[in-house]
C-alpha cells in the first residue's frame, strides 16, 4: 500500500545555520517541497542581505531535490515602509518573537505596543505575520495568556494575516474560528504528546521544547482540530535539531522531528481512519492561506516498517529506536 502526497509542505521548521544546516536541511527537503525556515539565527535574519544569503544556504544544502525555502524575517521594531515595500516580492512574511521566551529570541520583541506601526505597514503590504505566541510568565500558562495579544492584534488590524504558530491549548483551538484573519500552525509532538510523557518517568530532555508539551486535555482539543480536517490549520513541525551535548547538558528546548515527520503523521492518519485528509493538513491548506505556489513533486509513502535510528550525526531525533509502519520511498 502506497500514499502519493502532491507538494507536501512543513510551514514551521527550524534549520539552523553552517554545519547544522547543512546537517539537517536534506531529511526536511527530502519529505518536502517547500518549508517555512524559521529566522531565529545568530545574528537573525532580520535585513534583505542575510534574508538573500539564508535562502541560498538553503537551496544548497537541500540539493538535489527541487526545494523552496520560505523565510520570514525576523521582527525588527524599526522597519519602514520603504525598507519592506520595496522588498515585498521576495518576502514571505515576518515572524515575531517576544524577547527570550525561546531560542535565539533575545533580540525579540520587548514592548509589544511598540511595533504596531510595523504592523500597520504590514497590514497595507499584505505582509504575512507569523507568531510565537507566548508571554513571559508562568511556562504551562504562557500561551493560554497570549490568546488576549492575538485578539488585540486580530482586532486592530483586520486585514492582517496572522498565523499562531505551533499551537499546543485548547484554549487557541477554541480561539481560531474568532477572527477571520487567524490561522494556525500544529506540530507532530504537540499532535501527540503531553507533558507526562517528557516527565512522567525518567526525564525525556529530547521532548522538551517550547512552547512546552501540554495536558492530555490540551493534546485531544489539538487532535480533535487536525482531525476535522479545519482549512485554518497548517502542519509546521516546529523541528528543532540541538546536538545531544546540548540537550543533555544545557537543556536545550527543541524536538528533532524531521527525519520522522510524513511516516508518523501517515501513521496518525491511519489510526484515526483519516488517512484523507493527510494531503490537506500537509499542503492544501498552507498553499490556500499563503497563495503559495510550491516546486511540482510527488512524495511517496510506502507501508513498510523501519526502526529510526538511535542518533543522527550528534543529533537524536524524538522517536529513536521506535519502529513505524510508513516509510518515505
Amino acid at each position: 500500500m502506497n500514499i502519493s502526497l502532491k507538494s507536501p509542505l512543513d510551514m514551521h521548521v527550524h534549520l539552523r545555520q553552517d554545519d547544522m544546516l547543512r546537517q539537517v536541511t536534506p531529511f526536511t527537503s527530502e519529505q518536502f517541497v517547500g518549508a517555512v525556515c524559521m529566522p531565529n539565527t545568530l545574528p537573525p535574519v532580520d535585513n534583505l542581505e542575510r534574508y538573500t544569503s539564508y535562502i541560498s544556504n538553503i537551496k544548497d544544502a537541500a540539493a538535489p531535490h527541487s526545494f523552496e525555502p520560505y523565510v520570514p524575517l525576523f521582527f525588527r521594531s524599526d522597519y519602514t515602509r520603504e525598507e519592506l515595500s520595496s522588498a515585498r516580492e521576495q518576502l514571505f512574511g515576518i515572524k515575531l518573537y517576544p524577547a527570550g521566551v525561546t531560542t535565539n529570541s533575545e533580540d525579540g520583541v520587548a514592548e509589544l505596543k511598540l511595533i504596531e506601526p510595523v504592523l500597520e505597514i504590514m497590514q497595507d503590504l499584505d505582509l504575512p505575520l507569523l507568531v510565537h505566541g507566548e508571554t513571559s510568565g508562568y511556562s504551562p500558562d504562557r500561551e493560554r495568556e497570549f490568546v488576549d495579544v492575538y485578539d488585540h492584534l486580530a482586532t486592530t488590524f483586520p486585514k492582517l494575516r496572522i498565523t499562531m504558530e505551533h499551537i499546543t491549548t485548547k484554549e487557541a483551538v477554541e480561539f481560531l474560528d474568532k477572527h477571520p484573519n487567524v490561522f494556525a500552525t500544529v506540530t507532530l509532538h504537540h499532535l501527540l504528546y503531553t507533558m507526562d510523557d517528557m516527565l512522567g518517568g525518567l526525564f525525556n530532555p529530547f521532548l522538551f521544547c517550547k512552547p512546552i508539551l501540554k495536558s492530555a486535555e490540551d493534546r485531544d482539543a489539538i487532535q480533535q482540530l487536525v482531525l476535522s480536517g479545519h482549512a485554518k490549520v497548517m502542519f509546521g513541525s516546529d523541528s528543532a535539531p540541538h546536538t545531544e551535548i546540548l540537550k543533555r547538558t544545557e537543556g536545550m528546548a527543541g524536538c528533532f522531528t524531521a527525519p520522522v515527520l510524513l511516516p508518523m503523521l501517515a501513521q496518525f492518519f491511519e489510526d484515526h481512519d483519516q488517512l484523507d485528509l493527510l494531503q490537506a493538513f500537509v499542503s492544501d491548506h498552507a498553499r490556500k492561506i499563503y497563495g503559495v505556489h510550491p516546486p511540482e513533486r510527488t512524495v511517496v509513502l510506502e507501508r513498510e516498517e523501519w526502526v529510526v535510528p538511535p542518533r543522527y550525526g550528534s543529533i537524536v531525533p524524538v522517536n529513536a529506536g521506535e519502529t513505524l509502519r510508513w516509510k518515505v520511498v
